[in-house]
């Protein structure tokens, strides 16, 4: 448990630092950067056309889905020709038209769910362009989205930036900076970085096995830095490239954990500052903390889960000293890899150090269960915002319960804005339910299960829970690339992702064009104790009332029956 506890004590004085610096840069004021990076936007802007001023609603959100629809049309050409470009020394052959369309929507979605194996179905030219790409320009446009939320919500004025301002800025002073001093870390541990092609070698056993190389650190920093979570390898952090040491899968979690536990800290500073200067406002601290709860309950199952290892096992009289070590490296061990877990779900990121299809079942159920709820710190920016949808509506049923106006902010939450809320809340287990139960109830989906019973269930639940989520892990035993598997989560992923953001948009605009009023002894108090508990405890009722008829019939029933 030390292993745990190192990564929260670094973690904490990292995160609240991190959160001052994205305050000053989501709000433009300066920052130590911007001697250099100012140059930098400045030539952008000037070749790309970019006017600073400031957008409306409706502009904002074009600007997000036109520019990230063009960024699709490009990618989907490269990967369609790649055989036919530069960069290709291990001759990797054009991708099927479904594929492409699952992949480039999977990373232009910040999601990463992959249905090939980067090292034997990109060329390095896709890779880099494509992928990695990506990784900068959909973890910027949803933090983009997140800081205009943010500015919406609490800004005296009817205000919300300029899309491609925010976008850029991300970017230059966010994304780039703190992918290059973790690529550098993740050379210094081992991490490939060339592109030369892959070396063939001979074991030790006299047989030979292709090594494969590339453009690995560059790819791994973005890839946990933007919560973006897909590997340059099929096996993703479980391999020695992408994850060589203990250090570096400490990096790597506290990459996971960093920029969606700063837009927290950012938003409570942004609250805050309308009263008193402060290192952590009592708003923003109510809502880490009740994400904090849901993460420690869920890190911790799966610690005693794992560490309880496999009944089926012990009945053969094997001891299991060590856990459950089916599909986990030894050099990580249980903790850290039930901390990659939850971490990895919960941050929204996808990327594993460890096969989730070999978790027990109740450690399979809180990954799963994390991307259900997809509130509990979640990634890109959009994690705080779903809390956000949660807050309101806790504030809605608190003050019905208790006879006051409900209020957030100084501004009331009225008969439209609850609308919203609720169909921004229903989308997500609409997507999840609904196309797990056209899997299961199809020759096309069922042919893809590979497994019988309870865990097959589990693996459909599991896989479009990541697509909704924008995750991008799975329980890899789904047979999932076929047009059937790549159709369905790519329409997931697209309604997961770009849904909520207009919808929660337009909810912090309505609230934005309300006339302010003062706080009085009658309004309900947003940031105490109370409050907080009451946050959790809705959170977890919705999620429960929603998901668990589904989950009772997958990892509950797997459980029941591993341990009857």
């Amino acid at each position: 448990m030390w292993q745990i506890a190192i990564v929260f004590i670094i973690y904490l004085p990292l995160v609240i630092l991190t959160g001052h610096y994205l305050y000053r840069v989501t709000l433009q004021q300066k920052t130590w950067l911007d001697p250099l990076l100012d140059k930098v936007d400045a030539a952008i802007y000037k070749v790309c056309g970019i006017k600073r001023v400031n957008m409306t609603g409706k502009e904002y959100v074009l600007s997000l889905i036109i520019s990230n629809a063009m960024m699709v049309f490009v990618g989907y050409i490269i990967l369609r020709i790649q055989a036919l470009l530069v960069l290709n020394p291990n001759n990797i052959n054009n991708m099927e038209a479904t594929l492409s369309f699952n992949t480039i929507i999977s990373f232009i979605t910040n999601t990463n769910l992959q249905h090939y194996s980067g090292e034997s179905g990109l060329s390095y030219l896709s890779q880099m362009l494509v992928i990695t790409f990506m990784m900068f320009t959909s973890a910027a446009t949803g933090y983009a989205a997140c800081m205009a939320f943010c500015r919406r919500l609490v800004a005296k004025t009817d205000t919300i930036g300029n899309f491609f301002v925010d976008f850029v800025r991300v970017i230059t002073r966010i994304l780039m900076p703190f992918s290059i001093v973790v690529a550098l870390i993740l050379v210094s541990q081992g991490s490939p970085q060339t592109i030369e092609g892959n070396q063939t070698v001979q074991t030790i056993e006299g047989k030979l096995q292709d090594i494969a190389l590339g453009p690995i650190a560059s790819l791994e920093s973005i890839k946990h830095i933007g919560t973006n979570g897909g590997g340059f390898n099929g096996a993703n952090s479980t391999t020695p490239f992408e994850n060589p040491t203990v250090l570096s899968n400490i990096v790597e979690i506290l990459s996971m954990m960093l920029l969606p536990g700063a837009c927290v800290v950012a938003f409570s500073l942004m609250v805050a500052y309308r009263k008193k200067k402060t290192i952590f406002g009592k708003q923003g601290l109510a809502i880490f903390t009740a994400m904090s709860i849901l993460f420690l309950v869920g890190l911790v199952t799966v610690y005693i889960a794992e560490k309880a290892g496999n009944p089926f096992i012990s009945e053969l009289g094997i001891t299991q000293e060590l856990g459950s070590m089916e599909g986990k490296e030894m050099r990580f061990g249980v903790a850290q890899s039930a901390l990659f877990t939850t971490v990895t779900t919960a941050f929204t990121t996808g990327s594993i150090n460890n096969m989730h299809d070999t978790l027990t079942p109740l450690g399979g159920l809180v990954p799963m269960f994390n991307m259900m709820l997809n509130v509990v710190f979640g990634g890109k920016g959009v994690g705080l915002m779903n809390m956000m949808m949660y807050v309101l509506l806790t504030i809605f049923i608190a003050c019905l319960m208790i006879g006051r106006s409900p209020q957030f902010l100084g501004k009331k939450i009225e008969e439209k804005e609850m609308k919203l809320i609720a169909l921004c809340i229903l989308i997500h287990p609409a997507i999840i339910l609904l196309f797990s139960a056209l899997a299961v109830a199809t020759p096309s989906g069922i042919v893809g299960i590979t497994n019988p019973g309870a865990h097959g269930l589990s693996q459909v639940l599991y896989e479009f829970a990541s697509a909704s989520a924008n995750n991008g892990s799975g329980f890899e035993g789904l047979a999932d690339n076929s047009t059937f598997w790549n159709v369905t989560t790519g329409l997931a992923m697209f309604f997961g992702r770009y849904l909520t953001i207009i919808i929660q948009l337009a909810i912090a605009s309505l609230l934005a064009n309300k006339v302010r009023h003062s706080d009085s002894v009658g309004t309900l108090k947003t940031d105490t104790t109370t409050f907080t508990f009451l946050l959790v405890a809705i959170v977890l009722m919705i999620g429960a009332l929603t998901f668990l008829p589904a989950l009772a019939l997958g990892p509950i029933t797997e459980h029941l029956q591993l341990y009857s």
